[in-house]
């Protein structure tokens, strides 16, 4: 893969968007939305909708302008998985079967800074806000998630999920930040013109583009980007049938000006 660091995502502009063209193994293609926020003007926060709803139609309701789609989510009724956090508080969620809950990545944010890393390096009762999805895809600036490899069982645990989540090329979300930004990205899949990426290709283009930590969040149709109150991307069910809006979810990370 080529390197994707943009000149335009380290200009001193608080927030920007880039639209990428990625080339992948095998000739394969796909397209990047990157939005990045500079941290000292922007702070992401973890919010679960009253009820499940598109992200694009949930930020026009709320007056948000920035959001990514948050944690993983179990089907038909929709309660979220994984570990919830708002303000220090537990929020109701479905835990991941035990013993992978203890080490899924997160990303914790308090007042101080935003923190992704796997759950056992955050201690047991975090400050702030936490969101709990996961593989953890970047580390010290450098990828944590290859092919083949399931530090934190979701190939083992895949009945919580509707697939495994860990083969193949599917339409993905994921945070990460660097020293100065945030870098909030969703790659669009599941047709010809968009191959979608292998949780390894992400976790390359995030260390591109700068990313020191990274987690995966909620993927495949949940995919959902907004960038200045617009959806960005183009979220795909199975067979590539475009999701106009996108699909309900049930939790987001709300990126909000200082």
């Amino acid at each position: 893969m080529r390197r994707l660091l943009a000149p335009n995502l380290l200009s001193p502009r608080r927030a920007r968007l880039e639209r990428l063209r990625i080339t992948l193994a095998e000739g394969a293609r796909t397209t990047l939305h990157v939005a990045s926020y500079e941290l000292a003007f922007y702070r992401p926060r973890v919010v679960v909708l009253d009820e499940p709803a598109p992200l694009a139609r949930w930020c026009r309701e709320q007056g948000v302008r920035n959001a990514i789609v948050g944690g993983f989510f179990l089907r038909p009724d929709c309660a979220p998985l994984g570990e919830l956090r708002i303000g220090g508080q537990r929020v109701a969620s479905v835990p991941f079967d035990a013993p992978f809950g203890e080490v899924r990545a997160c990303v914790n944010i308090d007042a101080a800074r935003v923190r992704i890393a796997r759950r056992d390096q955050l201690g047991g009762e975090p400050a702030g806000d936490l969101l709990q999805a996961g593989p953890l895809l970047v580390a010290d600036g450098l990828p944590v998630s290859f092919d083949g490899c399931d530090h934190e069982g979701f190939s083992a645990g895949a009945h919580q999920f509707d697939s495994d989540i860990t083969r193949g090329r599917y339409p993905r979300a994921a945070l990460g930040v660097s020293s100065e930004r945030l870098i909030a990205v969703a790659c669009d899949g599941r047709n010809r013109r968009d191959a979608g990426m292998t949780l390894h290709e992400l976790a390359e283009a995030l260390c591109s583009l700068g990313a020191t930590e990274a987690l995966n969040l909620d993927g495949g149709g949940s995919t959902s980007l907004v960038y200045q109150g617009r959806l960005r991307n183009r979220p795909r069910e199975e067979h590539g049938v475009d999701v106009l809006g996108g699909r309900p979810i049930v939790s987001a990370l709300a990126i909000d000006a200082l």
